[in-house]
């Protein structure tokens, strides 16, 4: 795997094991004694009390890793530990990162080259190693003694545990069948051959063999009318399938004469090409040179919190999550600080507090990391003159040439290609010298808004309808976004200029959009309008964003840190054009002449989704003997008239392999604003459902045809190799 002897260096002191400082804060600092498994996948470490029991996890579990002091707990000890010998691992989904501390900067350095050396291999896995390496993880957690074989009670248990119950005849004769030596045991390739046994796939295989001409294999043109028939593809598909050959068939021989196996054509259908979202989607395929109100807009509200919105920590490290997952508006709420030095924090709570520079400083280092479009930084501004001056002063000082600061007087907003890599600020902003230096927090404001209806303030606010609150004209300079009290639509549409943008509460937004929808939406296609979640939800819950965006509301602020339904729909809508952070709103959306009505649409396309099977699904519970037993849902949101939801019935004791063989079917009028969520559940008939995973899909996203749907997690990452397994028809109506 490493050519280079440093490489080979690196894992070898990896694999020795050595004493790491896990930090957690400045007073928390343990020893464990971290290394490296002999399968060069996995990290098994053990504190100094734990006599004999090491706990781990895995490489594939690790997102990045950062040297040096690229986090709070390891910016609190910097004085104590040189930035050369400290280091962080970034989890995928919510899990929190570990902080490591080296007894010398060489020690360091094995592990961050190590370890990074190991990831890069695991991202350039094809499909076909990435199973097998799967299944010979599954062994080596079987193989309880490590010699190297299982014998059949081994992997009954083994079954157990990848969530199939079996009928134990079946089951044995499989083994028998696989146990090419006779000697009563499974070898590792022997297992191999076991689960390729075990998870022979029925379905796929009447499939193959209804389009292959001799019944073992599909040749070029085979598979040339498979993918025109079935995966709608037309031209180009003769081409295609020679791609697909190379590209998915183990077998040299069978590749060498253009020839796809069943084993091949099963690889294609769970790659990424074989997967239920259309490809050419994926990256960015959009025109981004239209004005920003075109857009939605990826939104994070209370950007700063981990937790919830009463006692739960602030920290840099929200805004780096954020960051990385696209986002492209951040809120910054300011408060006075101790010396002078601003900090964000939820005012008149017990959230912990972060220094305003900390924040620019990790908005400066990650803004464009995920991508290049403009971010918005939304600043909730309750400081004194005086801070406010150092708030404009580290704003231009630490952003720099990325800070947009002139705003250029037109007709509309620039685009998101015009503006690529540049900050927007928006805030509180006087128009001209003489316009008196106090800028009104009014009751339509966050601010206010949360005082109102906050269970818990450590300060009651002013009892007075308005709030007064001066505003310095170094930090008003600096503002492109001009946050105003919305007065009506009428008021805007004669006098509002483009970059003036207004905030409502989810409340007040739907309340605007149930009495004047056609206004709402025609106001946004000039303005940018921004949601934020009520101030009642104190435990950072979220409202349905689908709601917002029907209106054509462009910045729909969720809170990024809760995981649920409502972040599956945003994270489905934002995976499209690249993962940008931007969207373009449909046309119907845009057009300033036509208004949009939801309910009256004529031509519209029925949808049949036909659920075949799953792939193994996780485990809920992590009990040996627990099984699940599961169920597809398919949910529609968009136009009132497209929301729907229906599922299969569930089926008993199989995790592994469910064949479900039903047809879901909805009509879906708006296609251009729905999304399609999956669900698998498992069935629990005295209490609710237990979630097992999801995908949630923009319905113009979607590949017909025979498809994969490769679940997450609930906190939105991959749980592979599990999947669904459908077939998706679109017919015009």
């Amino acid at each position: 795997i490493y050519p280079r002897e440093q490489g080979h260096q690196n894992l070898e002191a990896m694999k020795a094991g050595m004493f790491l400082r896990k930090v957690k804060s400045r007073t928390w600092k343990r020893q464990r004694h971290y290394k490296l498994q002999e399968d060069c996948k996995t990290i098994a470490y053990k504190s100094s009390w734990a006599i004999n029991s090491y706990s781990t996890f895995s490489i594939s579990d690790v997102e990045a890793v950062r040297a040096g002091h690229q986090s709070e707990a390891l910016l609190s000890v910097a004085d104590e530990f040189p930035a050369d010998r400290c280091f962080t691992l970034v989890f995928r989904g919510r899990r929190g990162n570990l902080d490591l501390v080296a007894e010398s900067t060489k020690e360091a350095q094995a592990w961050i080259q190590g370890i990074g050396a190991l990831m890069e291999n695991m991202e350039n896995m094809d499909e076909s190693t990435k199973l097998d390496q799967w299944i010979s993880d599954w062994f080596s957690k079987a193989d309880l003694n490590k010699d190297g074989r299982i014998n059949f009670k081994e992997a009954k248990k083994l079954l157990k545990m990848m969530n199939v119950d079996m009928n134990e005849e079946h089951a044995s004769s499989l083994f028998k069948m696989a146990d090419k030596s006779k000697s009563e045991t499974l070898e590792d390739q022997e297992f191999v051959e076991f689960y390729k046994m075990l998870t022979e796939r029925a379905e796929v295989l009447d499939l193959f063999q209804d389009y292959s001409s001799d019944g073992q294999s599909l040749s070029q043109c085979d598979l040339e009318e498979f993918l025109r028939e079935e995966q709608l593809e037309g031209e180009g598909s003769y081409e295609h399938a020679l791609q697909l050959i190379d590209r998915y068939e183990p077998s040299d021989t069978a590749r060498m004469n253009h020839m796809m196996s069943v084993d091949g054509f099963l690889m294609y259908l769970t790659s990424p090409e074989g997967s239920i979202f259309n490809p050419e989607r994926q990256d960015l395929f959009q025109d981004m040179s239209q004005p920003l109100a075109h857009y939605y807009i990826s939104s994070s509200h209370n950007t700063y919190l981990m937790e919830d919105q009463l006692k739960g920590p602030s920290s840099v490290e929200a805004y780096i999550q954020a960051l990385k997952r696209g986002c492209r508006c951040v809120e910054v709420d300011c408060w006075n600080g101790s010396n002078g030095e601003p900090v964000v924090y939820h005012g008149h709570t017990l959230t912990s507090k972060i220094l305003l520079k900390d924040v620019i400083t990790t908005i400066a280092n990650y803004a464009f990391k995920a991508s290049e479009y403009p971010l918005i930084v939304s600043i909730e501004n309750h400081c004194s003159i005086e801070q406010q001056e150092v708030m404009a002063r580290y704003f231009r000082d630490i952003l720099g040439d990325m800070l947009l600061t002139n705003t250029a007087d037109s007709s509309e907003l620039p685009s998101p290609e015009a503006l690529k890599r540049k900050i927007l600020l928006k805030g509180k902003k006087f128009e001209n010298e003489s316009e008196n230096p106090t800028g009104e927090v009014s009751d339509e404001d966050e601010a206010a808004e949360m005082n109102k209806d906050s269970p818990v303030t450590e300060s009651p606010p002013t009892n007075g309808k308005k709030l007064q609150q001066n505003l310095c004209k170094e930090l008003s300079d600096l503002i492109f976004c001009k946050s105003v009290h919305f007065h009506s639509f009428e008021h805007s549409r004669t006098s509002a200029k483009p970059n003036e943008m207004s905030s409502f509460s989810e409340s007040k937004a739907r309340k605007y959009s149930k009495e004047a929808g056609s206004d709402f939406v025609l106001h946004n296609t000039r303005q940018l309008t921004r949601v934020y979640p009520s101030g009642m939800r104190t435990d950072s819950s979220n409202y349905c964003p689908v709601d917002m965006w029907n209106m054509g509301c462009q910045i729909v602020a969720l809170n990024f840190q809760t995981a649920g339904m409502e972040m599956d729909l945003n994270d489905g809508l934002f995976t499209q054009n690249g993962c940008s952070g931007y969207i373009l709103k449909p046309e119907i959306l845009c057009k300033r002449e036509r208004l949009f009505n939801p309910e009256k649409r004529d031509d519209y396309h029925p949808l049949l989704f036909y659920v075949i099977s799953g792939q193994q699904l996780p485990k809920v519970k992590q009990k040996a003997w627990f099984i699940v037993d599961p169920l597809v849902r398919v949910e529609i949101f968009g136009v009132p008239l497209d929301q729907a939801k229906q599922e299969t019935k569930h089926i008993d004791n199989n995790g592994f392999n469910p064949l479900w063989n039903e047809t879901l079917q909805f009509t879906i009028h708006t296609p251009e604003l729905a999304l399609v969520r999956f669900v698998v559940e498992d069935y629990d008939k005295a209490s609710r459902n237990d979630f097992i995973g999801q995908y949630t899909i923009p319905f113009t996203s979607i590949q017909p045809g025979y498809r994969h749907v490769h679940l997450l997690s609930k906190d939105g990452t991959s749980i592979h190799p599990s999947s669904i397994y459908v077939h998706i028809k679109i017919t015009e109506q």
